[in-house]
């Protein structure tokens, strides 16, 4: 472990993190007591906000925003590193402050930065790992993405030039902000950005420099939302794109809405890493339309006040499977920042689903039909979120879990009406004779909110793709 403010200095050392069982009593909502600054070594996964994430074979690294629950925090980028994604260890900051050249982009047209650096995004491009920053002013409103680079995750890390630059100059442009990179089947380098103003934007970049390629282009636009009155609804933000080989699909994974409280997940896939990227339903995700499907919203199980703010994915493969990390900000209070991470399944035509759980490690093992007969909370994430940055994004709008029963004989809630079959791992749930029909994945997992090891669960869409969450009880 490092010491305090001194850099990275984190040797390879794995007991800290491999000593047993997880301890799930260090897993709460509330952490206020060791939120500051002077505690990172107990900060584990609390204190973060948009994670981006790379695996360098022995460890996942997490790097992050500089925020911390009620206290002001140094600029540099967190860093924490884990072996099965549960367990977080602190690690230390990608710089030691504000990086040099994007501070003086911004000062140097008039603003005065932000003293902290926000959503960060890391790729391994040969030998290097390449960290990729977001710096921004009030005043006027400038942004930057910046680079830089080192030969381990841990650093130390030198400054290697600006990617692209915005100015707010009241005419329609993006935001350079939130930075997220792609290598193609061909090995073009592609990075995706862009916050508010408009939308989503794509940058090729040079594979040698982790740069521009073409010095000055701010790229295309690929995604952007529907209107709020007479404009375009900028509450648009923190893409993250994938390639996922076995449907030779390229997936944008994008945020909606405000932070603390509505900030939500969708979803969108292409051919081609330029696009067009289409919706589940087929439109164009740079059409002026809220895309679908809504993988991820603010819920609510029976026995906690929910969990809210949950978006600006980052994803991560590992033994080929595939893991979304976000931030929860508990009902509570909205001001907590917390690590989740999912696992992600994928529809049998490619579409993907987040587990209704966090990721506990468990080991997954084949679910018999006669195991899903019981009690159960279900979750319909069946609501529009109303846009704009307005006093109703202060309200999370949670979806909250009600109860149903899936009967051994074949029917749901004793209903001849409801019934459901089930070919391992899909459970096929049919309401009121088929007026609507849930197509779901089953798997194990724990449950968090009642503390119980191993249950079962469900993801998955109805025929609107409305997102369906399951959760068995214990009885």
């Amino acid at each position: 472990m490092n010491e305090e403010g001194t850099g990275i200095t984190v040797g390879t050392d794995t007991t800290d993190l491999d000593d047993g069982p997880i301890d799930f009593s260090l897993f709460r909502d509330n952490y206020a007591d060791i939120a500051s600054p002077t505690m990172t070594s107990q900060w584990m996964h609390y204190n973060v906000h948009d994670p981006a994430f790379i695996d360098d074979g022995t460890f996942i690294y997490c790097y992050s925003t500089d925020v911390a629950y009620g206290h002001d925090v140094r600029p540099g980028l967190q860093i924490r590193r884990s072996l099965n994604m549960v367990e977080w260890e602190f690690v230390g900051w990608v710089f030691d402050g504000l990086p040099t050249l994007g501070a003086q982009f911004i000062r140097n047209n008039g603003g005065e930065p932000f003293n902290s650096l926000w959503a960060p995004y890391t790729i391994k491009v040969g030998s290097e790992y390449r960290v990729y920053y977001s710096l921004s002013s009030a005043t006027p409103r400038l942004s930057v993405i910046g680079m830089a680079s080192s030969t381990s995750p841990e650093g130390p890390f030198t400054e290697k030039g600006l990617v692209v630059t915005s100015t707010d100059d009241n005419s329609r442009q993006t935001n350079a902000i939130d930075p997220t990179i792609v290598v193609d089947k061909s090995g073009k380098h592609w990075m995706y950005y862009g916050s508010a103003w408009d939308g989503i934007y794509i940058v090729e970049l040079d594979p040698e420099t982790g740069l521009a390629a073409q010095s000055g282009d701010k790229g295309t636009r690929v995604a952007q939302r529907g209107f709020t009155g007479n404009s375009i609804n900028g509450n648009i933000e923190g893409p993250e794109i994938i390639y996922n080989e076995e449907f030779d699909k390229y997936y944008l994974f994008i945020a909606y809405d405000w932070l603390e409280t509505k900030y939500n997940v969708r979803v969108g896939r292409a051919d081609n890493p330029e696009g067009p990227f289409f919706d589940i339903r087929g439109i164009n995700m740079n059409d002026e339309v809220d895309d679908l499907p809504m993988i991820l919203a603010p819920y609510a199980f029976m026995g906690h006040p929910g969990w809210q703010g949950v978006s600006h994915p980052g994803i991560v493969e590992r033994n080929g499977n595939y893991y979304l990390g976000h931030q929860g900000r508990p009902g509570s209070d909205r001001f907590y920042m917390i690590l989740h991470t999912r696992q992600i399944h994928w529809t049998q035509d490619g579409w993907p689903m987040v587990s209704p759980q966090r990721y506990a490690g468990e080991e997954e093992t084949p679910v018999t039909a006669d195991e899903l007969a019981g009690k159960w909370e279900q979750i319909v994430f069946g609501y529009t979120v109303v846009p704009g940055f307005g006093e109703e994004q202060l309200n999370p709008g949670f979806q909250r879990a009600t109860t149903m029963t899936i009967d051994a004989e074949g029917t749901m809630n004793g209903e001849a009406a409801n019934t459901w079959t089930y070919e391992a791992p899909w459970l096929t749930l049919s309401w009121g004779d088929g007026a609507f029909v849930d197509k779901v994945f089953v798997e194990r997992g724990r449950d968090w909110e009642n503390e119980i090891e191993s249950t079962l669960l469900f993801t998955g869409f109805n025929q609107d793709f409305t997102t369906v969450w399951g959760k068995k009880l214990q009885e």
